[in-house]
C-alpha cells in the first residue's frame, strides 16, 4: 500500500471535527513518537525554479494547508493583493508541484485563512477575509473531483458590510454543538465575531454573525502596527471542550453567546497552545505577529481562568522583530513538541531596501520537559505566515513560508529530510545547529 492509499484508508476513521482542525494542530499530532535525529532541511523556492512563481503580485498575504484533492497529501494555497490572481493553489504531484488559480479577480485578501468542509460535501473549501481595503469575507467551495484550471472556484459570501480588515479566522466547536462554527477577527471593528455555518451554505446571502468580543487583545502603542490579532483554538483548562485564542487572551465559553476573555500576556500576536511538559492544562505560546516583543512561553502555575497564574518563560534573549510566523510540531520525531518562529524582513511598501536585513527563522527543539534546545533554520531571509505541515507524504513536518513583499513574487518549502537522504536538486542546508 503506497503512501496515499494509507491516508485515503485512514480518512474515514477520524473524526469529522478533525476536518476543520488546522494544519498547525495536524502536524504537532502527526508524528509519533520515535527516536529523534538530527534534522536536514531542503530548501526549494520557486526563486531556482524549483516550485511555479505565484504570479505577479509583490504583496503575499494569506497561506492555508490542506488536502484539497483527497490524495492523501496536502496541498497549500496562497493569497494576494496588489494585483489578481487573488488566490492560487499549489497541487501536490509525484514530482513536484502545480500552480493552479483559484480565484482568477482581483481581491484585496488579508493575512489568514481557514479550512473546512463547509457543505459537508466530503471535501476541504478555503475561507479568507478583506484586508483594510474590504468589509468583506469569503468563501471558496471546492469542485472536487472536477478541477478546470480555467474556472475559478465558485466563491461565496460570509460577511458584506460593518467595518474593515479581517486579520486571522479559525474553525472550532466553541460553542460544544458537535460541529465547527468560524471565528474570525474584525480589526476595524476591534471585535471577534464567531458564525455557525447555514444550513444551506451555498445558497446562503450571509451567514449570521455573533460578536463575542470587543476590546484590546495586546496590541502595544509602541508598535508600528496596532491592531489586535492570531487566532487559534485548543482546550485550555482541560475540560473536554475546545476554547478560543486571540492575541494575548483565551477565551471560556460561559453559555449561550457569552464568552469570558483571559488575557494570559501583557504584549498579543499569533498564539498557539500545546503540551511542553507534563501537567493538567497545556502551555502557550505567543509571537508579536506585526510588530516586535518577546517570544515567550506560558504555563498555568493555578486556575487557567486567572490571569496571575499564567507564568511567562523566555524562547529568545532579545525581542522578535514581526514575528509573523509561528507553529508548532515535533519536526524531529522525537515524541516532543518544538516551537518554529521567524521574522518578517521587510514590510514597508514604499522601500525596496529590508526594513529588517537581520530576519531570522528558528526551531527550539522541546524535551517534553519544559527546556528548549534553540536553533537558527535562516537568516537574512523574510518569512510571513509560514505554516507546518507534511508536505510530500513521507510523514515528516516541513515548513512551507511565502514572504509578505521581500523577494516578491516568491514561494519557498522547507523539506524536513529527517529520515531520508537529501536530494541533489534544491539548495541542501546542512543541519541546523544549536546556539
Amino acid at each position: 500500500m503506497n503512501r496515499s492509499q494509507q491516508g485515503r484508508s485512514l480518512r474515514p476513521l477520524l473524526p469529522k471535527l478533525l476536518a476543520c482542525v488546522p494544519a498547525l494542530a495536524l502536524a504537532a499530532v502527526s508524528a509519533g513518537a520515535s527516536e529523534g535525529q538530527e534534522v536536514r532541511w531542503r530548501q526549494l523556492s520557486s526563486k531556482n525554479g524549483d516550485l511555479p512563481a505565484p504570479g505577479q503580485s509583490h504583496q503575499q498575504t494569506a497561506a492555508v494547508v490542506g488536502d484539497f484533492d483527497r490524495d492523501g497529501v496536502n496541498d497549500f494555497i496562497l493569497g494576494f493583493r496588489q494585483r489578481p490572481p487573488a488566490l492560487v493553489w499549489y497541487r501536490r504531484t509525484a514530482t513536484g508541484w502545480e500552480r493552479c488559480v483559484i480565484e482568477q479577480e482581483y481581491l484585496t485578501i488579508e493575512a489568514g485563512g481557514a479550512v473546512c468542509d463547509i457543505d459537508g460535501d466530503g471535501d476541504m473549501d478555503v475561507v479568507f477575509g478583506g484586508d483594510w481595503q474590504s468589509n468583506e469575507v469569503w468563501w471558496w467551495e471546492n469542485p472536487y473531483p472536477n478541477f478546470d484550471p480555467n474556472v475559478s472556484w465558485k466563491r461565496h459570501t460570509i460577511k458584506k458590510d460593518g467595518k474593515t480588515q479581517h486579520h486571522d479566522q479559525v474553525f472550532a466547536d466553541l460553542l460544544g454543538k458537535g460541529k465547527p462554527q468560524l471565528a474570525f477577527w474584525n480589526q476595524g471593528a476591534k471585535t471577534i465575531f464567531l458564525a455557525e455555518i447555514p444550513s444551506d451554505p451555498r445558497h446562503a446571502d450571509a451567514w449570521p454573525l455573533m460578536p463575542i468580543y470587543s476590546g484590546e487583545a495586546g496590541e502595544s502603542s509602541r508598535q508600528t502596527f496596532r491592531y489586535p490579532e492570531g487566532m487559534s483554538a485548543f482546550d485550555v483548562d482541560a475540560d473536554g471542550r475546545l476554547d478560543l485564542l486571540a492575541g494575548n487572551t483565551w477565551f471560556k465559553h460561559l453559555g449561550g453567546t457569552q464568552f469570558k476573555a483571559i488575557r494570559i500576556a501583557e504584549v498579543g500576536g499569533l498564539i498557539f497552545a500545546g503540551r511542553f511538559k507534563p501537567g493538567k492544562y497545556p502551555q502557550l505560546v505567543i509571537a508579536p505577529g506585526d510588530g516586535v516583543g518577546p517570544l515567550r512561553w506560558y504555563e498555568c502555575a493555578g486556575n487557567p481562568a486567572e490571569p496571575k497564574d499564567w507564568l511567562g518563560h523566555d524562547l529568545l534573549e532579545r525581542n522578535v522583530v514581526h514575528g509573523h510566523s509561528l507553529q508548532l510540531a515535533d519536526f524531529n520525531r522525537d515524541g516532543h513538541l518544538d516551537v518554529f518562529c521567524a521574522e518578517m524582513a521587510k514590510w514597508s511598501e514604499n522601500k525596496t531596501e529590508p526594513d529588517n536585513p537581520g530576519a531570522t527563522a528558528w526551531i527550539f527543539y522541546g524535551d517534553g520537559a519544559g527546556h528548549f534546545r534553540k536553533t537558527e533554520l535562516a537568516k537574512g531571509q523574510g518569512f510571513h505566515e509560514a505554516r507546518a505541515a507534511d508536505l510530500d507524504g513521507d510523514g515528516n513536518v516541513d515548513i512551507l513560508n511565502k514572504p509578505y513583499n521581500w523577494d516578491t513574487p516568491r514561494v519557498d518549502v522547507w523539506l524536513n529530510n529527517r529520515t531520508r537522504a537529501a536530494s541533489t536538486t534544491g539548495n541542501l542546508r546542512p543541519a541546523a545547529t544549536s546556539e
